[in-house]
């Protein structure tokens, strides 16, 4: 019986994960809607980024909470610490959603300016990479989660245009620097997005596999110099 009230707790933190995930991926849909003119879903992203709030700290209890009185082990104590970790990734996966819904309202009071950077193609990178690796998380898909750390470098390079494109604009047109500031930000906070998807695929291996994989490698293969 106790076990079986243990596993339920288990699936009440897995399923209070997958909601906050859910409402997480929204508020970026939201934000790029903003982002492409549409300033009525910021009251949206600002209301999201509330509940997501709220969620991390109602989800961290949960997972406290748990570790304190059940004392779980192997693959159940891993879940429960990438749970801890991706929650905080969906937090600020909110805020940079926000950042972004705000920067296109102050885009919306200059004058229309065209800059070639390749913004929507950022943005469907990161979104994609944020909902395969909710996707992962659902599904316990360690594959899955391996193909999204892939899909990172194409976003920092895409970044590493922009940013490039948009400070040559700021030094060449005086007169649309406000606007390649607000977009060189956007830019910047969609590679967040994509880093803290990274993140998330990275925590579901660990939970699936027991497997480190941050920083492109296997932690265990890494020697570990004593302290001196």
């Amino acid at each position: 019986m106790t076990r079986i009230s243990f596993q339920r707790k288990l699936e009440d933190l897995r399923q209070r994960l997958l909601e906050t995930a859910g409402i997480a991926e929204q508020t970026i849909r939201l934000a790029l809607e903003a982002h492409r003119g549409d300033l009525s879903a910021c009251a949206r992203v600002r209301r999201n980024e509330e509940i997501i709030n709220r969620c991390e700290r109602e989800i961290d209890q949960m997972a406290l909470d748990i570790l304190a009185m059940e004392q779980p082990m192997a693959v159940d104590l891993r879940f429960i610490l990438a749970a801890i970790k991706i929650n905080g990734d969906l937090e600020r996966v909110g805020d940079q959603s926000m950042a972004i819904a705000l920067l296109a309202e102050e885009l919306a009071l200059d004058p229309a300016q065209s800059f070639p950077v390749d913004i929507p193609r950022m943005a469907e990178l990161s979104m994609a990479m944020v909902r395969k690796a909710l996707e992962a998380l659902a599904g316990r898909d360690a594959e899955l989660a391996a193909s999204v750390l892939a899909m990172d470098d194409s976003v920092d390079e895409l970044n590493r245009k922009a940013k490039k494109t948009l400070l040559d604009c700021i030094a060449q047109r005086p007169d649309a620097a406000h606007s390649a500031v607000n977009l060189l930000f956007i830019s910047r906070s969609l590679e967040r997005i994509a880093d803290h998807a990274t993140n998330m695929a990275e925590d579901v291996i660990f939970w699936v596999r027991g497997s480190d994989v941050r920083h492109g490698a296997l932690q265990s293969s890494i020697p570990i110099s004593p302290a001196l």
